[in-house]
């Protein structure tokens, strides 16, 4: 475990963080003034290295957004973040601000050792290296846009806020898989969760929605976006989440497979003379929801449903199956649960995704009104009846925000700053 260093370096007064969430091939970035949680500018840069590289940037200052786009090559993460860079500055919120306190950056694995957000040092980057083999497509991206955000600004505090992190209070028995336990040790093979921040951030606004202290309440969190999780939270521990040593695990999701018997990689591989990196390819891109029916967009499915497309009917069943299957499960390991929280993508846009998971399940408590979970909105609310023991909610996730919160509460201890609790 890693307890948080304090960051000393930023400017007293300066309540702006930058948070970065860097992919293989994009950069998402938001700016925050976090004297008010106020959003100054988002945007996004993706299809790195390629001739139609697009920079979207919308800022959020001055009276009204007025979205700026750009087409055209960037040939790297560095050319990324200095065009990021460029955008901000053209709305008198550059890099060079004295306002700026911090850099928050979104990293997926952070293994057992970092359980809080730590400011970033060479031993922080050399484990999130060394944690590369068991997340191959995340810390190397997040390692780049680390560097290259340490290059553009040296001075400045840069904060590693951990998707794994949350999970971290998971009891051994949850947390380990039944394998030969030297194997395990020797390889870093256990249970460690992802989507951490959406799942701190969500199960703590349902117990606020309820009008209860996250210390009181048991809430199955369901992320349900393209890649989709759930959590059992007791008293705002995670106690149990369903993805694994890999984000591969759990729930169906948009191109991933989730729960499968592990026989079936070897059986690929014997009997269909598959590679290990073809199963991979397989289980991670071409399986779940696009590998059931073609689509990977719940609104598009949802389309085919309705219009009678046995196959799309098909995907939805098995989606909708695994999701109550995790939701049984996890009544039974939290004993009592006091709400469950939809989020994300589709936890927060699909209708018929809700009342499908729910439905069936009222000897559980739960239910929900068809009325209220119609009704469209970016706000927290309950979608179950009076009468449900249980309750249902939709909570919009915002893991930007909940970075940027982590981030500035620990630079922040240097100097008393605003934004310690995360509200």
């Amino acid at each position: 475990m890693t307890t948080p260093t304090t960051a000393g370096s930023s400017t007293p007064g300066a309540y702006r963080v930058l948070v970065l969430n860097s992919g293989s091939s994009s950069v998402k970035y938001q700016l925050l003034d976090m004297s008010d949680r106020t959003r100054l500018a988002v945007g996004l840069v993706e299809r790195i290295g390629e001739e139609t590289s697009r920079l979207v940037h919308t800022p959020l200052t001055g009276g009204g957004a007025e979205q700026r786009e750009r087409i055209g090559p960037i040939a790297d993460h560095g050319a990324a973040l200095k065009a990021a860079a460029q955008e901000l500055a053209a709305d008198g919120l550059g890099l060079d601000s004295p306002q700026l306190a911090a850099i928050g950056h979104r990293v997926v694995h952070g293994g057992l050792r970092f359980t809080e957000p730590v400011v970033i040092d060479d031993e922080v980057l050399k484990e999130i290296e060394r944690l590369v083999p068991v997340a191959p497509l995340h810390n190397p991206a997040n390692i780049t846009g680390i560097r290259t955000a340490q290059a553009l600004r040296p001075d400045l505090p840069q904060v590693a806020v951990f998707d794994t992190a949350f999970h971290t209070t998971m009891p051994e028995y949850a947390a380990r898989y039944a394998i030969d336990t030297a194997t395990a040790d020797a390889h870093r093979i256990r249970r460690y969760g992802f989507h951490g921040t959406s799942h701190a951030y969500v199960s703590r606004k349902t117990a606020e929605l309820l009008g209860r202290t996250p210390e009181e309440v048991n809430v199955i969190v369901l992320h349900l976006g393209n890649g989709a999780s759930a959590s059992a939270v007791a008293g705002g521990r995670c106690v149990e989440t369903s993805m694994g040593l890999t984000p591969l695990e759990g729930l169906v999701m948009g191109t991933r497979s989730g729960d499968i018997d592990p026989a079936v990689t070897f059986h690929l591989m014997r009997v269909a003379g598959m590679s290990a990196d073809e199963v991979d390819g397989l289980l991670n891109k071409r399986s779940g929801l696009v590998g059931l029916c073609g689509d990977n967009d719940m609104r598009e499915i949802r389309r085919r449903v309705d219009e009678g497309d046995e196959r799309a009917a098909l995907a939805f069943d098995i989606y909708v199956h695994r999701l109550k299957k995790y939701i049984g499960a996890y009544s039974a390991v939290l004993g009592r649960v006091d709400a469950v929280a939809f989020t994300a993508g589709v936890g927060e846009n699909s209708a018929p995704v809700r009342e499908a998971a729910v439905a069936g399940l009222e000897e559980l408590g739960l239910a929900v009104d068809a009325d209220l979970n119609a009704v469209r909105s970016g706000e927290p609310r309950l979608i179950s009846p009076d009468y449900a023991r249980v309750a249902v909610a939709v909570v919009p996730t915002d893991e930007e925000l909940e970075i940027a919160v982590q981030t500035f509460a620990l630079v922040g201890q240097a100097h008393g700053s605003l934004g310690q609790a995360h509200n």
